[in-house]
């Protein structure tokens, strides 16, 4: 059993229909009004019914003031480093410090979209060689040194002027489910966010088994490393289903997640109604608030 002690955080991963691509504003301003504390959007450039993930979010930071903004997660085959720590400090930037950047190497099923839009096709070995290189990119692009140089097999700076990054650098978080990127996000990663629908609480178990090994074996502490969840609630579904049945149902599963799994920030997964998303914060996140308070 492990809780890291983090301090809980909710919110939702906006999946709008194909056919009103731009609900996902007015959801985010639904999410603001009712108290939650993240807004995130996935990234599927591949898919064209999807507006682009970094547009939207830099029009969601102009309409909100206090709410996170996260990528969740940025797909980095056809993100190019370099790019992706320019746009996320500057979104950074416009939020006064709210973004937080979520980077995936690529799923396999994935490949041939990636491939069409001119990315290039890697085994998964590779893939998390290049997410590797990619993060020391990234960091060293937010650094305070005058100017950036990396070589790596995929990516590569050469003497690049860092960012200005006066309101700090986004926390890094990688979706990761398989031992080797559970491993680089214990040692290089500030957080892991997974989703249900393919990670289940045996498997947080064991994930989060492989990142804490992972990080001692680099000098970090364990609670360095912040848990999150995508959750795919159904509160009409069979009760004897993991996430789905009535909101206290629900909610006492998460707390118990919190409790024995060590997560804290919880985003409902692919919402695409303003009711769903209200029903959440108002009958689940108290309760879970509620009750982790109390057992703490």
């Amino acid at each position: 059993m492990v809780d890291y002690g983090h301090s809980l955080s909710f919110g939702v991963l906006l999946e709008p229909p194909d056919d009103r691509p731009l609900d996902v504003l007015q959801l985010a301003d639904v999410a603001e009004r009712t108290c939650l504390d993240v807004i995130s959007l996935p990234d599927h450039p591949y898919w064209s019914d999807r507006l682009d993930t970094f547009t939207l979010l830099a029009a969601i930071v102009e309409r909100t003031e206090w709410v996170r903004l996260f990528c969740n997660v940025a797909n980095l085959p056809l993100r190019p480093p370099a790019s992706l720590a320019r746009a996320a400090a500057t979104l950074n930037m416009l939020s006064g410090g709210r973004f937080e950047l979520g980077i995936g190497a690529g799923a396999q099923p994935l490949w041939d979209g990636i491939v069409a839009e001119g990315g290039p096709r890697l085994s998964a070995g590779e893939s998390v060689d290049a997410l590797e290189e990619a993060l020391q990119v990234i960091r060293a692009l937010w650094g305070d040194q005058e100017r950036a140089h990396f070589s790596g097999q995929h990516y590569r700076l050469a003497g690049a002027k860092p960012s200005p990054t006066t309101v700090g650098t986004p926390d890094i978080w990688l979706g990761a489910y398989r031992p080797r990127m559970l491993r680089l996000t214990g040692r290089l990663a500030d957080g892991w966010i997974p989703s249900s629908p393919v990670c289940g609480p045996d498997d947080l178990a064991a994930g989060n088994r492989v990142i804490d090994e992972a990080a001692q074996e680099v000098g970090r502490a364990p609670q360095s490393v912040r848990r999150g969840y995508n959750i795919a609630v159904n509160f009409g579904g069979s009760e004897k289903n993991f996430l789905e049945g009535p909101p206290k149902k629900i909610a006492d599963e998460l707390a118990t997640l919190t409790l024995t799994h060590g997560i804290s920030t919880y985003l409902l997964y692919r919402v695409a109604t303003a009711d769903a998303l209200t029903r959440f914060a108002d009958e689940v996140v108290p309760t879970v608030r509620e009750k982790v308070n109390a057992e703490r």
